[in-house]
Parts: structure tokens; C-alpha cells; sequence
């Protein structure tokens, strides 16, 4: 991110919601709102001509729904000119739609009701590259819609073909919800090597970001459902 701001996209069927939204955003210090959008097709190409840093997504909205511009956004096949990083907004805890937008790419999730503290952090986070969910939140997350459907570990397995075995047992251990510190006392190595190991991943696989790790794990067969 080359920007001095963070720019902000916001895509949502209602009005107030995205007035909103982009009042407390632009009150913060080092954040911009560029732009807005009603449904999925407008926020795909508002993200396309705006180029923002990050999209705050609604989940459900008319015709093009929040999932499928995520899918379209974050197509590598037809990537945008610049790749954006996507929160998925949610009015529940958890919803049906999570497990497939994680998929499709998405770097986290916010609620509607959040503080705008919390929007405000969650937008820098996502923006820096990092995952919104800590990891014990994500794998508690994906567990429960891991349970609901078979897992692939003959397709997944061959994207793990390339690592090393100590990498293995790095992604392992992301997929089990492990901090970063907590690797390093398992794997008896410094915090730091941990951080080389997961950059190596995240290149290798590749991956976004940690969610998506813990999705390769899943898939792979690393990590079951608890």
C-alpha cells in the first residue's frame, strides 16, 4: 500500500448503512471513504475504477449478492488492476455465507453494530495485509462449516507438495488456531522463524492471508473440526 490513506469502498443495499459507515470512517484519522456501492455488480465496478485499499462488503444484498462480487473482485483469472482486500459486513455471529466468502478470498468479517473503533481497526488491519479474525476465532469459525461439508485432501494435498516438513507443521498449527507465539513454544523455535515460515507459505501455496491458511489446512486434511 502506497497510499499515506487508507481508502475505503462500502457496499451495501441500504442507504443509512453505508452513510453511516462512511461518516465514522472519514472521521478517522488516516482513513478515506472513495466510494460507495447499492449491490455486488456496482461494488465490482466501483472497486475497478476507484482501486481502493479495502471493501467493507454486505453479505446479502439484491441481485449480484456480496459472495459473488467478492468471488469476481478477487478473481486471479480477471484480476483487477488493484487488488483490494474485502470485510465481509454480517448482522449475525455467524453467517451461512462465511465459509464460502473466506473462500472466495475474504480477509475477515465485521459486524454491523461494531464500535467505530472497531471499524476503524478492522479496516487498518485488513489494509496491512493481515487477517481480521484472530486465529482461535477463525479456526472456531471454519470448524463449524468444516463439519458440514467433506473435505478434498487429494486435491488439496497437491498444493502442499512444495513444502518443506517443518512448513507443514507451521501450517498445521495455523489451522489448529495457534498464535504465532504459541508455534514457537511447541516447535521449540524463535517467534520470528515462525514469521519467515508463515511468509513462506503465504508465497508458496499461495494465500492471502492467515484465514486462508487455515482454510489450505482444513482442506489438505492438516486440521479436522473439533
Amino acid at each position: 500500500m502506497t497510499q499515506e490513506r487508507v481508502t475505503v469502498v462500502i457496499a451495501d443495499d441500504q442507504a443509512m448503512v453505508r452513510a453511516g459507515f462512511a461518516a465514522l470512517l472519514d472521521a478517522q484519522p488516516g482513513i478515506r471513504v472513495i466510494g460507495q456501492a447499492a449491490d455486488g455488480a456496482e461494488a465490482v465496478r466501483v472497486a475497478r475504477e476507484e482501486r481502493p485499499d479495502v471493501v467493507l462488503m454486505d453479505v446479502r444484498m439484491p441481485g449480484v449478492d456480496g459472495l459473488e462480487a467478492t468471488r469476481r473482485i478477487l478473481d486471479p483469472e480477471h484480476p483487477l488492476p488493484h487488488v483490494p482486500r474485502v470485510i465481509m459486513l454480517t448482522t449475525f455471529d455467524i453467517d451461512d455465507y462465511v465459509h464460502e466468502a473466506l473462500r472466495a478470498g475474504a480477509s475477515g468479517f465485521l459486524l454491523k453494530d461494531a464500535l467505530p473503533e472497531e471499524l476503524a481497526h478492522a479496516v487498518r488491519v485488513v489494509a496491512a495485509g493481515d487477517a481480521l479474525l484472530a486465529p482461535s476465532v477463525t479456526r472456531r469459525l471454519i470448524s463449524r462449516f468444516a463439519e458440514q461439508r467433506d473435505p478434498e485432501p487429494s486435491v488439496a494435498a497437491l498444493r502442499l507438495a512444495g513444502l518443506t516438513e517443518r512448513e507443514r507443521e507451521v501450517l498445521t498449527l495455523v489451522g489448529r488456531g495457534l498464535s504465532n507465539a504459541e508455534i514457537a513454544r511447541e516447535l521449540f523455535i524463535g517467534e520470528q522463524t515462525v514469521k519467515t515460515h508463515i511468509g513462506k507459505l503465504l508465497q508458496k501455496l499461495p494465500a492471502r492471508d492467515r484465514v486462508q491458511l487455515v482454510i489450505t489446512a482444513f482442506d489438505a486434511g492438516l486440521v479436522r473440526p473439533a
